[in-house]
C-alpha cells in the first residue's frame, strides 16, 4: 500500500519532470523562433553578399551600390561611444557597488541611471541633436553621433559593473582585506578581474544595441557618408547600416532597393553573430585566466 509520503514524493517529481519538460519545450521554441528570424535574413541577402557589395561606395540612384562607408561609420561610431561610455559606466558602477553604501546616495543614483536607461532614444536623439549638432555646432557628424550614442551606452554598463561586482564573493573580498591589500587594491585585483566576464558580455551586448540603433543617429551622424573613403575624420557625416537600411527602404529612388536592403541587414546579422562569438571567446580566456 502506499504511503502519504510516497504519494507526495511521487507528485513532487511528476512536477518536477513536468516542470522540466516546459521550461526545455520553451527554451527550444525560443531558438527555433531565432534560428527562422536569422535564416530569413541571411536566406535572403546573402545572394547579395560579394567583395563589389562590401567594399564600394553607394550610389544614389543608379543600382549597384555598396556600403563599405556604412559598414565602416557604424563600427567607428560604436567603438568611439564605448571608448567614451565605458570610463564613466565603469567607474559610476564601481562606486555604487563599493562606494555608495546602501543609504540615500546609491537610491539617488540609481535612479538617475534607470531614468537615463529607460529614455526612448527618440528622446536622445533630439537631445543629441540640440546639443551637439546645433548649440556646439558639430553639425551632422560622427562625433555627434558619438557623443549621443555614449548617452544610450553609459547606464547599461553602469548597471551591469554594479551587479557583477555585487556577485563577487565576499569570501574572497575578505581574503584580500586580510592579507592587507587596500579597498582600491582590492577592487583592481580582485573584485573586477572576476567580474570582467559580466562586464564584458554587457559591454558586447551594449555594442549590439548601438550598432543596431538608427533614431539617434538619424538625427545626429545624418544620412550620407564623405566622398572620401576611408575617412576617419570626427566632423564628417557618419550614416551607418541602420540608418542606410532605413532610408533605402524609404527612400523609393533606387532600383535595386530591395536587394540593397538584404544585403545590409545579412551584413548587420552577421557582425552581431561576430560580436557575440567574441564575447564567448574571451569569456573562455578569462575564465582560464582567473582560475
Amino acid at each position: 500500500m502506499d504511503t502519504p509520503d510516497f504519494k507526495v514524493r511521487t507528485r513532487a517529481k511528476l512536477a518536477d519532470r513536468t516542470m522540466h519538460a516546459v521550461l526545455w519545450l520553451v527554451a527550444l521554441t525560443f531558438v527555433g523562433v531565432l534560428l527562422v528570424f536569422v535564416g530569413a535574413i541571411l536566406k535572403q541577402g546573402w545572394p547579395e553578399l560579394n567583395l563589389h557589395f562590401l567594399t564600394s561606395m553607394p550610389k544614389t540612384l543608379d543600382a549597384g551600390g555598396g556600403i563599405a562607408p556604412e559598414l565602416l561609420n557604424s563600427l567607428y561610431l560604436v567603438a568611439i561611444s564605448l571608448i567614451l561610455a565605458l570610463p564613466i559606466g565603469v567607474g559610476a558602477g564601481i562606486y555604487m557597488a563599493e562606494y555608495a553604501g546602501q543609504g540615500r546616495a546609491l537610491r539617488f543614483f540609481r535612479l538617475c541611471v534607470e531614468t537615463l536607461a529607460a529614455t526612448p532614444s527618440i528622446v536622445l536623439a533630439l537631445f543629441g541633436m540640440i546639443l551637439f549638432v546645433q548649440m556646439m555646432g558639430w553639425s551632422f557628424s560622427i562625433r555627434s553621433g558619438a557623443f549621443t550614442l555614449a548617452l544610450l551606452n553609459v547606464p547599461v554598463i553602469t548597471r551591469v559593473t554594479e551587479e557583477s561586482l555585487r556577485a563577487v564573493p565576499r569570501e574572497l573580498i575578505e581574503a584580500s582585506y586580510g592579507l592587507g591589500a587596500t579597498k582600491l587594491q582590492t577592487i583592481l585585483k580582485v573584485a573586477l578581474p572576476y567580474a570582467a566576464t559580466g562586464i564584458l558580455t554587457g559591454v558586447v551586448l551594449t555594442a549590439g544595441r548601438a550598432f543596431g540603433e538608427s533614431a539617434i543617429l538619424v538625427f545626429t551622424a545624418g544620412t550620407n557618408t564623405s566622398d572620401k573613403f576611408p575617412d576617419f575624420r570626427l566632423s564628417v557625416p557618419g550614416e551607418t547600416l541602420s540608418v542606410h537600411l532605413w532610408y533605402v527602404t524609404s527612400d523609393g529612388t533606387l532600383p535595386d532597393a530591395s536587394q540593397i536592403a538584404a544585403g545590409t541587414a545579412a551584413v548587420m546579422i552577421l557582425v552581431l553573430l561576430v560580436l557575440n562569438l567574441l564575447v564567448r571567446l574571451l569569456d573562455r580566456a578569462i575564465r582560464r585566466r582567473t582560475r
